[in-house]
Parts: structure tokens; sequence; C-alpha cells
């Protein structure tokens, strides 16, 4: 079954990664507005497959950008072939990022996103989905293996080989579960596959914890010093 169009107003970034509230601007370059950003809040999913597992977090970064008042902000910056969005938290200045390609390149997409910024490993979130965690759990984990997530582990692998290796596993990670299928040889299945009117129903309390859990990251890290040069 498909994304509801009732599913509203928290899963409106299901029905476009790129659309929507997203203002084009194809004639420019969109270029950052703050000197540096810190942090930079990175959702992993797949543009064109709106409401599938695999992409719940454009909602959770759909919640967080009207949180900070930039829902309609969003920009594209071919850049990092991403679509962007910069705000203000107190005296934090982050960028958050929905990336235009497949899963398993969203690493290439936010290591260069990383470079512009000139942002530490530390300081990009990653806020993605996980099969192995029941529906609407959140777990906030510092660094760590990819555990078999495509997404993630391109953005380890891609950091690495910008930064220096061992850096891509320091980077904080959102993770936002999905659900264990039934079987391991349906996950490719399960996560391509779309949410019950019931578990879309469910999802909505833990998004909103998401974007708590999201900003309470935020002001705990801008607090600390930087370590990049």
């Amino acid at each position: 079954m498909g994304p509801m169009l009732g599913w509203a107003p928290n899963f409106q970034e299901f029905r476009s990664c790129t659309g929507g509230a997203v203002r084009r601007r194809m004639g420019r370059v969109v270029g950052p507005q703050f000197p540096r950003c810190r942090p930079q809040v990175a959702g992993l999913g797949n543009p064109g497959l709106p409401g599938t597992r695999h992409s719940v977090v454009m909602a959770v970064l759909g919640q967080l950008a009207r949180r900070l008042r930039v829902a309609e902000s969003w920009a594209r910056d071919r850049r990092c072939a991403a679509d962007l969005a910069l705000a203000s938290l107190g005296d934090a200045q982050l960028a958050l990022l929905r990336p235009w390609r497949l899963m398993n390149v969203n690493g290439r997409i936010v290591a260069r996103a990383t470079e512009l910024f000139g942002l530490t490993a530390e300081e990009v979130c990653l806020v993605h989905d996980e099969h192995h965690k029941p529906l609407g759990k959140l777990a906030l984990k510092l660094g760590g293996s990819a555990r078999g997530h495509s997404g993630v582990r391109s953005c380890i692998s891609c950091i690495d080989s910008n930064m220096s290796p061992a850096l891509g596993r320091a980077m904080p990670r959102l993770r936002v579960g999905i659900g264990r299928p039934t079987h391991p040889d349906t996950v490719q299945g399960y996560v391509l596959g779309y949410f019950a009117p019931a578990e879309q129903e469910e999802l909505l309390p833990p998004l909103l914890s998401a974007t708590d859990l999201l900003l309470d990251h935020v002001r705990e890290r801008s607090q600390r010093p930087s370590s990049s040069p």
C-alpha cells in the first residue's frame, strides 16, 4: 500500500523527498549563508521512493525543519547534490541535508557537504532507519559500525577516504526503528515497502521524540570546542 495523502503534517516530506516545500533555484548554486555550520544533520533515504520504511527519516527532517522554522527554506545545492536548509538554534548554526542520490551512495554527498562546511566527523549527525529495532524505537548512537546499513556504510567509507581511516565511525547517529522483517532473506523488500496505516499512526509520537533528541544533541554539541582548523 502506498503512502496515504492524509498522513500529515508530520509525513508531508514522504510524498516527495525533493519536492513540495523545496524551493527550486535551478539557475545557480545555492551557497551557505553561514561561514561555518555546526553540526550537520544528514538524513539517509531514497529520493523517488517516498513513504517507504527506508525513507522514514525524511519525515524526521521535515519535522525538524518545521521546529527550526526553515521548512520553506530547502534549496538545491548542486555542489553536494542535496537539498539544504540552514538554521540557527540559540548560538548553534546547523545545516540540514537531504541527499538526492540513492541510499548506497549517500556517503559521497555527506562527505562533500562535510568538506564544504569544514566539519569534523563528530560534527555530522546521521539520521537513518534501523530494521534491527522495533517500530518507533529511537536510539542516539555515538559512532560504531554500519551493521549492514548500506547508507551508513557508504558514509563511513567516504568520510574515511576524505579525512583519515576510522574517522567515519565517529559520526553520531540517530537510529529510527522500522521493525524487523519476518525472515532475513526478505530485508530488501521489507525496507523498500510501505508502512501500513496503523504503523503510520504508531510512528507519529516517535517522530516528535526524534526531533527532540536531535535538538538536544545539537545544543550539547554546540557547546564543545571545535577540533577542526
